[in-house]
């Protein structure tokens, strides 16, 4: 016997109880009383009732009330195919659809909706993390201006062998990139300079000694360097160095050279130093004020220095529930209309009344 012929069968056993309870009401018997002679719950026997399909079915609405609308499915894969925004990841995506008013979905149901639609595929090909590797201990921060990182990178130029190097300083409560240059060379007096237009640009100076941030970096000659761990000692700011062979000390500075490295927009080579910092100038404008970053809660890391990060967040989360209201309202709505209109049109062979 097959699925569909025993669903068959028990619904018109159900049927068949319903009729012998109703004929049992006519002769005086209560339905509580025939229910206990069936051996047969009442309750089940009124939630029959009020079926429209006696066959058996999972319990629940068959869709959310809280279901995506048509009009945002749209809406996102709209904004997913636009040529601006083609290169972001789902998460980047959503977000910059939050803060631009354009829809207000999970991140989750982005990644559901592209990836039925194929564009889940990956913008190019990097390594993955292993996940074995344990990060650093170092304390809660609570603020900017409590702990900094830095570090070089080369930068290949169209000349072998011969490379520009990008020093960057970054606080690592908001990601911002503080500081940065680019030089010909890699010495202890470019490494001074850099950390130098850090201590000005945020008035680090003005700070009462046990305000001043730790510095975190790697033990390259030039972070060990006289005179740059002169600077940290007049200044009564901790330097603290990550151990041998051992990237994952000083995450942060890595990852931000990875996410530079893999912006769409990098030329890959530089012909100069002018070409480079010309290149720079907007890209790190770009990473400071519109870059959504996913370790500070999707917030760009200017705003996350400003202290604005916990206000954003907080407003993204009731917009989102603002509109999830509106969904159930909008489906609940249209449920009752869709009932209403299969209520008048059609005339279904009426089934026992039951009380």
């Amino acid at each position: 016997m097959g699925p569909i012929k025993g669903a068959w069968i028990e619904a018109r056993i159900k049927y068949e109880i319903l009729l012998v309870i109703d004929w049992a009401k006519g002769q005086g018997v209560s339905v509580r009383r025939s229910c206990k002679l069936l051996g047969i719950n009442r309750t089940r026997v009124l939630r029959w009732q009020g079926k429209e399909s006696l066959e058996d079915s999972k319990p629940g609405p068959k869709e959310p009330l809280h279901r995506l609308l048509p009009m945002e499915r749209k809406q996102v894969l709209q904004m997913a195919k636009a040529q601006q925004y083609m290169d972001m990841s789902h998460r980047i995506l959503t977000v910059t659809a939050w803060d631009k008013g354009l829809f207000f979905v999970s991140f989750s149901t982005t990644y559901r909706i592209l990836r039925s639609e194929g564009l889940m595929s990956p913008r190019r090909g990097h390594c993955r993390h292993n996940g074995r590797s344990l990060p650093p201990v170092r304390k809660e921060l609570t603020g900017p201006n409590q702990r900094w990182c830095w570090d070089i990178s080369y930068l290949p130029t169209y000349e072998k062998g011969v490379f520009l190097y990008l020093y960057l300083l970054l606080d690592e409560y908001s990601r911002k990139a503080i500081h940065w240059f680019v030089s010909w060379w890699q010495t202890a007096e470019a490494s001074r300079e850099l950390l130098e237009g850090g201590l000005l640009q945020e008035n680090i100076l003005d700070l009462p000694e046990s305000q001043r941030p730790e510095v975190y970096n790697d033990r390259g000659r030039q972070m060990k360097a006289k005179s740059v761990r002169r600077l940290f000692e007049d200044h009564k700011m901790p330097q603290n160095f990550s151990r041998p062979r051992t990237p994952n000390d000083n995450p942060f500075i890595e990852s931000s050279f990875s996410t530079m490295k893999r912006f769409p927009q990098y030329p890959g080579r530089f012909r100069d130093r002018e070409d480079s910092m010309n290149y720079f100038t907007d890209y790190f404008r770009w990473y400071n004020e519109e870059h959504y970053h996913s370790g500070i809660d999707y917030v760009t890391p200017q705003q996350a220095h400003m202290g604005l990060r916990e206000h954003i967040v907080s407003g993204r989360k009731e917009k989102r529930k603002q509109q999830c209201r509106l969904r159930k309202e909008v489906n609940q709505s249209r449920h009752r209309n869709l009932k209403g209109t299969k209520n008048n049109n059609e005339n279904p062979i009426r089934r026992p009344f039951v009380v």
